[in-house]
């Protein structure tokens, strides 16, 4: 196992400054996923990391060794791409071991690592079939075994789920989980999909156009985000964002407004009070967080009810305009263009500043 070690690491594509002075550790064994939207830097820090990519400036240690000037085959890492890049004319059992005799690494020891890493992918009764008489998942697991022989300090995985359906992420998501706790190994996992990040990592790496925004563990990006940003990608459905002004603040609190919402006034708790009477900021609250009523609170329309079986998520508008999620705990019976009441847990408010910043 390996810890890794990023500072000030930067990157440019000519005068595009892709990676913006990126700091990170991370730990022995940890699972960690790099998560943001499309073109954010994730891949290319990865790239950085396996070397595949040059930095433009600071440093990468691996194990506490400086790897930044290193060739990828010296820095003792392992990268499982988007595309499985099996070869087609050779056997399952060949293709997991081609590293390996491209290293010369004698025979013997080269079919007995291969064997190992079958048993641990499960893939012992394919090893003498070609690709194509493989599924998706099993591929994937080729693409994994391949890297796993190798033995390598850390685990890169660049997307390695999204060329499967639905099902089979489900099932490759619990997979890699799985072989993590066998292996011990140190992972970095890098994905657009927020659920592969909540399900999978030890610790969660949002980014956002270059920089890193928030890095913690799941649990602790889902219930504390930083910034509107991190609240808004993190959780599906989405977080609700309410347009508001602050009425007054006293004892850690600030009562607001939001006529888009409705009629009635709120009191959010603060993590930081640096806020004023007449600030605009903007409320946030999860689905889960609000509730159907029979009367009181906020009134709105249904607009759309997405029927999950053990959860619905009703899409309304509230009395003054703004479209607010609302998850309900079972299947929903209301109807688009229906009258519904909802109101909010106090407690589990959030408010962001003008910036966007956690206040």
């Amino acid at each position: 196992m390996a810890g890794l070690t990023l500072r000030s690491v930067r990157k440019n594509f000519g005068e595009a400054e892709i990676i913006k002075s990126v700091d990170l550790d991370v730990e022995h064994g940890e699972f960690v996923v790099f998560v943001g939207p499309s073109g954010c830097g994730k891949s290319t820090l990865l790239r950085m990391l396996a070397g595949l990519e040059n930095i433009t400036e600071g440093s990468i240690a691996i194990d506490g060794r400086d790897v930044t000037g290193m060739l990828p085959l010296e820095r003792g890492v392992a990268m499982v791409f988007q595309s499985y890049a099996l070869y087609p004319h050779m056997s399952v059992e060949d293709n997991i071991g081609f590293g390996l005799k491209i290293a010369h690494v004698p025979r013997p020891e080269r079919q007995q690592r291969v064997l190992e890493a079958a048993r641990v992918l499960q893939l012992e009764p394919y090893l003498k079939r070609k690709p194509k008489a493989l599924s998706g998942g099993q591929r994937q697991r080729v693409a994994i075994g391949r890297a796993i022989v190798k033995s390598p300090k850390i685990f890169l995985f660049d997307e390695p789920l999204s060329n499967l359906d639905a099902e089979l992420r489900v099932q490759m998501r619990l997979e890699i989980a799985a072989l993590h706790q066998r292996l011990g190994a140190t992972m970095i996992y890098v994905t657009h999909d927020q659920v592969e990040a909540m399900t999978l990592a030890d610790k969660i790496v949002v980014l956002r156009a270059g920089r890193i925004e928030q890095v913690g563990r799941p649990i602790d990006l889902y219930e504390n985000p930083d910034n509107l940003f991190v609240a808004g990608f993190i959780g599906s459905p989405k977080m609700n964002f309410i347009a508001a002004t602050v009425s007054s603040v006293a004892d850690g609190k600030a009562t607001i407004a939001a006529p888009t919402l409705g009629q009635a006034v709120l009191t959010v708790p603060l993590r930081r009070n640096t806020t004023r009477p007449g600030d605009e900021v903007t409320l946030g609250f999860r689905p889960e967080h609000s509730e159907l009523a029979a009367d009181g609170g906020f009134a709105g329309t249904v607009q759309v009810v997405e029927q999950l079986g053990s959860v619905s998520y009703v899409y309304a508008h509230a009395e003054g305009g703004a479209p607010v999620t609302i998850e309900q705990r079972r299947l929903s019976g209301l109807r688009p263009g229906e009258a519904l009441r909802f109101t909010l847990e106090t407690d589990r408010l959030f408010l962001f500043d003008k910036a966007g910043e956690r206040l």
